[in-house]
């Protein structure tokens, strides 16, 4: 399933999520050198997050990197493995980033989205204590954000394309896509091995679940009060806001 819009109206310019997409793209191009080498495995090597950071064993790959630390968390969160990593991470943030901007805020936005990262980490070390496998990427914090997003506006709308041998578009819930999302994650970080690398289902799982906690400590009742979208009980179930409703059409 891949997602390609919401019906869910935007009610600030989402700055915040603009700059997040725009930093991504930048240390993609510059930094990564758009996956080609010798900068590619350079940037892996000097601003990926490593276990071993944090367990003080030695790097035993083919890294010569200084021990950075817990900035490393950070400077991780920007770097991707390859173009498709890169897009389809953006795609989600694009799509669900700006209306969890809603609820929050920019600034108080922004912060949620590190801490949201911090705890994706935090998972994915704890899961496999003294891995030499890089890790790399903004979907733990995405992840956050989606976990934000079930919970703020869980019956809107999300339009989806499935693949089934062909493509077909699809329009469901967010609490069923999302919930979807989520348990697939878990499902496959009980029962893959990733010490040899791969997906970082951990931090998916770790990303949505402290995203989905955080979001009740930052929401802004204020920005949200005026928002029809929001919550499950106290609004009748999401409309297409691209459909002109029949009582509004011009008459000729």
């Amino acid at each position: 399933m891949i997602p390609y819009k919401d019906d869910n109206p935007q009610l600030i310019t989402p700055y915040a999520t603009y700059s997040l997409v725009t930093l991504n793209i930048f240390c993609w191009l510059v930094v990564q050198n758009s996956g080609v080498e010798p900068e590619f495995t350079k940037s892996i090597c000097e601003y990926a997050l490593f276990s071993t950071e944090f367990t003080n064993e030695n790097l035993t790959n083919d890294c010569q990197k200084n021990n950075i630390g817990i900035t490393g968390i950070f400077s991780s969160m920007f770097l991707h493995g390859s173009w498709l990593h890169l897009l389809g991470n953006m795609l989600f943030l694009w799509i669900f980033g700006g209306n969890v901007e809603d609820s929050m805020g920019s600034f108080r936005f922004i912060i949620f989205y590190f801490i949201s990262g911090s705890i994706a980490a935090f998972f994915q070390i704890i899961s496999d204590l003294g891995s030499i496998v890089p890790m790399v990427g903004a979907s733990g914090a995405i992840g956050g954000v989606m976990g934000a997003y079930i919970l703020l506006y869980p019956r809107v709308k999300v339009h989806i394309f499935v693949f089934f041998i062909l493509a077909f578009p699809l329009r469901i819930p967010a609490y069923v896509m999302l919930g979807y999302w989520f348990g697939l994650q878990l499902i496959s970080g009980i029962t893959t091995d990733s010490s040899s690398g791969g997906v970082a289902f951990w931090a998916h799982v770790g990303g949505f679940l402290g995203g989905a906690i955080l979001s009740v400590i930052f929401k802004d009742e204020e920005l949200l009060c005026g928002h029809e979208y929001y919550g499950w009980s106290t609004r009748k179930d999401p409309k297409n806001i691209w459909e002109i409703p029949e009582n509004k059409h011009n008459h000729e």
